[in-house]
């Protein structure tokens, strides 16, 4: 019998791009896991069998957070093959793995965002000045707005209201917000669409793109990496733009929900991460500042 897994990826419309391709692939890599016991088809596959299948991941060194996620995988892919009728029972019902530790995400200090905003490498200086434009742009946006970078490589020229300052957002399962544009990220959107855009589109540049690369295509987030990796002064990952949005939001006395809001997360559980980072912000002032500490 088919494990039917190209069905079960198109089933998947309400996730993003990229957790279709991690659940595809981890589907992938349990039935050839599957097949290699000499399973036939779904049918076969018994809670024990999911089980074995959950220590083998655990000797194969994976981190605790990516055999969560290869499990979670697999509940999805288990509940649509009972709804779909190709099993009579759900054999990954309450299949559960410890979770990952609880990782506080890395924030940026100000003198970290002053060196990358504001006073980027020397070597910079020599990239072309519409690179330097898009560069700007780019990461005024991930700081002062908070976007994914997926959902910034998204972003079409119709999407960006420069006069109400508002960028409009797809964001994870096609969710669609509207998040407020600083000033600095306004200025240099604007800087970037009249005076550098032009010098970089190609007769194969997407029309409606708003960033795009060295050769004209759509911006992608490797781009973004590697562009981060050229302006900041120590080794930074694109999302800690994203953290350090959320985190001195908080810092500066923000609500919680509106933070949410802002960051498009769908449970409030997921924004309380920052208020743990915010937490440990107050006490490293207190150990360094107050005198009885």
């Amino acid at each position: 019998m088919s494990w039917q897994v190209d069905d079960f990826e198109h089933s998947l419309t309400d996730v993003a791009a990229s957790t279709i391709v991690a659940y595809r692939r981890d589907v992938q890599a349990f039935v050839a896991w599957a097949t290699r016991a000499q399973l036939g088809g779904p049918p076969e596959v018994t809670r024990l069998l999911l089980r074995r299948y959950m220590a083998y991941l655990a000797t194969r060194n994976y981190a605790r957070r990516t055999v969560a996620r290869k499990a979670a995988a697999l509940r999805r892919y288990f509940d649509w093959l009972r709804r779909q009728g190709v099993i009579d029972a759900d054999p990954s019902v309450r299949l559960s793995v410890p979770s990952g530790p609880a990782r506080l995400p890395r924030v940026l200090g100000p003198v970290e965002i002053d060196a990358l905003l504001d006073h980027p490498a020397a070597k910079v200086a020599d990239d072309p000045l519409a690179v330097r434009l898009r560069d700007d742009a780019v990461l005024e946006l991930l700081y002062g707005s908070g976007l994914r970078v997926a959902e910034l490589c998204g972003l079409g020229r119709g999407d960006i209201d420069l006069a109400r300052r508002v960028v409009t957002v797809w964001g994870k399962g096609s969710k669609q917000r509207q998040v407020p544009i600083s000033p600095p990220a306004a200025s240099a959107v604007q800087a970037w669409i009249t005076s550098g855009r032009a010098a970089m589109v190609v007769a194969d540049t997407p029309p409606d793109a708003l960033f795009v690369n060295r050769r004209g295509l759509r911006l992608g987030p490797r781009d973004v990496r590697r562009l981060l990796d050229r302006r900041a002064p120590s080794p930074t990952h694109p999302h800690a733009l994203r953290h350090s949005f959320a985190t001195h939001l908080l810092d500066g006395g923000a609500d919680l929900r509106v933070v949410q809001e802002l960051l498009g997360h769908a449970s409030l559980q997921t924004t309380q991460v920052y208020t743990h980072v915010s937490k440990e912000h107050l006490r490293a002032v207190f150990e360094t500042t107050h005198p009885r500490a």
